[in-house]
């Protein structure tokens, strides 16, 4: 076992730190209304599937033993800058983008109430058991790590909206909210699963109403999730060293969970973060979303900007982790890959714009390769 690895440990340094931060936005909430344009492109589904051939491939590849009927696909990718100017891509279903523009917002109000937070220096102890036990160490980053988590796992769950009661995107929030969803996500998720199925606009659970209006997790849902996390453990790709050093020191049988949903004393007080985190969140969420506008999205506007394939080559790539990186640099994007091919060294994809394109490029020669822009004709 690393030394100082010790969850229960980080746990309370975490609490410790972060027990009497105040999340209540009132003075950071704008104080006009904003507008987002954002632009909408369907996700194609491959040939005989509902998932597109980028999804059906990440599902091979990192969500054993997940099959796809258990995965639901959101309809569309968003693009749009927020009011920070900066330039955001997620991935809506049929309410719309205005749950990941609104929950986007929701973590930029946020953070400026964390902008003045001091959790107090960390000892020497203490920062090598964060150091051991966690990816990030500083509580406050952690915090705003887990601002970033909850807002993604609220636009995950609404690609299944129209299948629960839920029938505006604030009842939609906080009926995840009171029906616990947001824990189980930080204890039931593995590592990394979020974010990657997030950018792959892909959630593999399905949900089951209950009668006192809430909604679970279906027991085949719970299960796989279990399942894709066992496998995970027991096999971490070999370029996640955070992965693999988290996991490593994990005693058998131990499942990982979230450490803001772990219970600690402090100073007597028994203090558990994430709901009060989540509650946070919702309730910003809320507010905002009578503060925030947002414009297009029509089915015409749709076909306008839907994205054609465009070919450009990558000389020097020369094996699977070549266009495996150019790939990845791609799909983090927002970019559908339709073709990589070694041989000829082409590469075929649909850029939702120019300013996305030219981002992507730059990006692909930060990682050493070289870009050959298609030639116009």
């Amino acid at each position: 076992m690393l030394p100082h690895y010790d969850r229960p440990a980080a746990a309370r340094i975490l609490a410790q730190a972060l027990a009497d931060v105040d999340l209540r936005p009132d003075r950071w909430l704008p104080a006009a209304r904003w507008r987002a344009e954002p632009e909408l492109t369907p996700l194609v589904p491959a040939p005989g599937s509902h998932l597109t051939t980028a999804q059906l491939r990440y599902l091979e590849t990192g969500m054993r033993p997940c099959p796809p009927e258990l995965v639901t696909s959101a309809t569309h990718r968003v693009m749009w800058h927020d009011s920070d100017g900066v330039l955001n891509v997620a991935h809506c279903g049929p309410s719309g983008p205005v749950v990941p523009v609104a929950a986007r917002e929701t973590v930029l109000v946020l953070r400026r109430a964390l902008a003045g937070v001091s959790a107090g220096r960390l000892d020497a102890g203490e920062l090598a058991t964060m150091a051991a036990t966690t990816t990030d160490r500083d509580p406050v980053e952690i915090l705003s790590v887990g601002l970033e988590t909850t807002a993604r796992a609220l636009v995950q769950h609404a690609w299944l909206a129209e299948r629960t009661q839920y029938r505006s995107p604030a009842e939609f929030a906080r009926g995840l909210r009171d029906s616990g969803l947001f824990a189980v996500v930080a204890n039931t998720w593995f590592w990394g699963l979020q974010s990657s199925t997030f950018r792959r606009g892909m959630i593999p659970v399905a949900l089951n109403m209950l009668a006192d209006g809430t909604v679970r997790y279906t027991a085949e849902s719970a299960g796989m999730l279990r399942a894709m996390k066992d496998t995970t453990i027991a096999s971490p790709d070999p370029e996640d060293a955070g992965l693999m050093r988290q996991y490593s020191a994990l005693a058998v049988g131990e499942q990982p969970r979230c450490l803001a949903n772990m219970s600690a004393t402090v100073d007597g007080r028994r203090i558990t973060l994430l709901p009060g985190v989540v509650d946070a969140f919702v309730e910003t969420f809320v507010r905002l979303l009578e503060l925030v506008e947002v414009t297009g999205g029509s089915e015409e506007e749709i076909a306008m900007n839907s994205p054609v394939d465009e070919v450009f080559e990558v000389p020097d790539m020369t094996c699977s982790h070549c266009t495996s990186t150019v790939s990845k640099v791609l799909q983090s994007n927002g970019v559908t890959v339709s073709e990589i091919d070694l041989e000829t060294k082409k590469v075929v994809a649909a850029f939702p714009s120019a300013e996305v394109r030219d981002r992507c490029f730059d990006k692909i020669r930060d990682r050493g390769y070289t870009v050959v822009p298609a030639v116009a004709s």
